[in-house]
């Protein structure tokens, strides 16, 4: 082996070294600044519950859903929904949905998707449902309003016509227009 050979041989050791070591540390540090999934904004749950007060603070109603994931402009959204009023508001209407969208700004609940409010001790003491596909519920104020299509059943009595307000405090309801029905003696 020549001095020249040799020479080449530890200069390209040299580099093959150089460059394994240059890989091996550029890779380390690009696995500790990029993560393997991107990072998510915000927060879900699984199984929620959330609580709602009033202006004096007290417990007004809560929120039962399956899933609820809060989305990038700080909207909240839920699944399988479950809307109820606290034992001490005296309000028995309890609203169930397939989502539901709360929005930082509004103290709205949306309710979308075979929306349902029902009641043991609704409109004149009996059994109470009413139907729709979307609905706007206002905790603090006692009110829901929908400008769709709804079914109200009350016992045996079925109504149906095209939007409706409601108060559930003061257990009264609205039929905006087209209002239709059924009684049976």
């Amino acid at each position: 082996m020549t001095a020249r050979r040799g020479l080449l041989l530890v200069a390209l050791s040299v580099a093959a070294l150089a460059s394994w070591y240059a890989a091996r540390d550029s890779s380390d540090s690009e696995s500790v600044q990029s993560p393997t999934r991107p990072a998510q904004r915000g927060y879900y749950l699984e199984d929620a519950r959330i609580l709602g007060t009033g202006p004096d603070g007290q417990l007004l109603y809560e929120i039962l859903a399956d899933h609820a994931e809060q989305l990038g402009d700080d909207q909240i959204r839920f699944s399988a929904v479950k809307v109820r009023y606290s034992p001490d508001s005296d309000v028995p209407w309890i609203l169930t949905a397939r989502s539901a969208t709360l929005y930082p700004d509004r103290p709205e609940v949306q309710l979308e998707g075979d929306v349902r409010a029902t009641s043991s001790q609704g409109f004149s003491g009996q059994a109470t449902e009413i139907l729709a596909e979307t609905m706007t519920l206002d905790p603090e104020r006692y009110e829901a309003e929908t400008p769709d299509r709804i079914e109200v059943r009350i016992g045996d009595r079925s109504l149906t016509g095209i939007g409706m307000l409601a108060s559930w405090k003061e257990n009264r309801m609205e039929i905006r227009s087209n209002v239709s029905g059924r009684f049976l003696p």
